[in-house]
């Protein structure tokens, strides 16, 4: 699992502003940069543009939130819905008044997962655990597909946990998918699956992963197999608790390798095209699909 944007100015009422000439204004006292290109505004509106720009960028999140809160996180999606989809994690527009221009209003077209796409990736705010929320990866979706046609499996909360606090150009990420088979294990947690990757910095925005191992644990069976093992009427054998425990503290590991060289591990491209505090959105490189996450509890593993 991991654009170039063209932010513009557009034509205003009374005066035309261009984004690439400085407002015409006395010694201006604030500067901001966009994709290496910058424009100047004055003091008496920075503090109310950035609080314009943090409420319109909140909003649409809450609309990208809300566009895919019904298609089962990817799931269940027409060609439309995943059009509107795309169209809502790229692009949104605010306008925001410079009080010292009168009648100078200012349309800004923003790519939402360009804001600050030229800023080098903070590790230290990537850290810690995604819940996802939507994807368009074909290897993810063919989970969900599965567990629709085989009525027995059970695929629960997937997330993407980043290890990278302290560091500043590589870390450890694991995708961590909790399943279960009905009946059997704990409804949709009876068990998880981590795939573990290494990754490392090659770009301001892109890590290239290097996948490692896939890892079974955390089996948790049901109240109706604890019973079958060890029925609650008869006294517990030390057979039966041996039994128990040993499925409870079940580990399965199993390296990742390249299938054309054993020694070489697989890898991938993963471009995070935005996050912040309480959202991350990223694509896979070369067709992958696109995966929108939320900031989730610290997963332990």
């Amino acid at each position: 699992m991991a654009f170039a944007v063209a932010p513009f100015f557009g034509a205003v009422p009374i005066k035309k502003v261009s984004y690439w000439t400085n407002f015409p204004i006395p010694t201006p006292t604030a500067v901001r940069k966009h994709h290496n290109k910058t424009f100047w505004r004055c003091s008496s509106s920075a503090t109310s543009a950035a609080t314009t720009i943090n409420h319109e960028l909140e909003t649409k999140k809450y609309n990208l939130l809300t566009i895919i809160q019904d298609t089962e996180r990817g799931l269940k999606t027409t060609a439309n819905q995943r059009s509107s989809i795309e169209e809502a994690m790229v692009r949104f527009s605010f306008y925001f008044t410079c009080a010292d221009f009168a009648q100078c209003y200012i349309e800004l077209i923003v790519i939402v997962e360009g804001y600050e796409a030229g800023e080098p990736i903070e590790l230290e705010k990537l850290d810690g655990t995604w819940r996802l929320q939507y994807t368009s990866a074909p290897d993810v979706l063919v989970l969900f597909e599965v567990a629709t046609r085989l009525p027995f499996l059970q695929v629960g909360q997937i997330f993407q946990k980043f290890e990278c606090s302290g560091q500043s150009k590589e870390g450890v990420v694991k995708n961590i998918i909790k399943w279960s088979i009905r009946n059997l294990l704990e409804e949709n947690e009876g068990a998880t699956l981590i795939v573990s990757a290494k990754f490392s910095l090659v770009s301001r925005r892109n890590i290239y992963l290097q996948f490692e191992e896939i890892e079974l644990q955390d089996i948790r069976i049901s109240e109706q197999l604890q019973a079958l093992i060890a029925p609650a009427l008869l006294p517990r054998t030390y057979l039966s608790l041996q039994i128990l425990q040993f499925i409870r503290s079940f580990k399965a590991q199993v390296p990742v390798n390249s299938p054309v060289s054993s020694r070489q591990s697989v890898g991938g491209l993963y471009y995070l095209s935005y996050f912040d505090d309480n959202m991350l959105l990223g694509r896979a490189v070369g067709g992958g699909g696109v995966f929108i996450f939320t900031r989730a509890q610290p997963f332990v593993c």
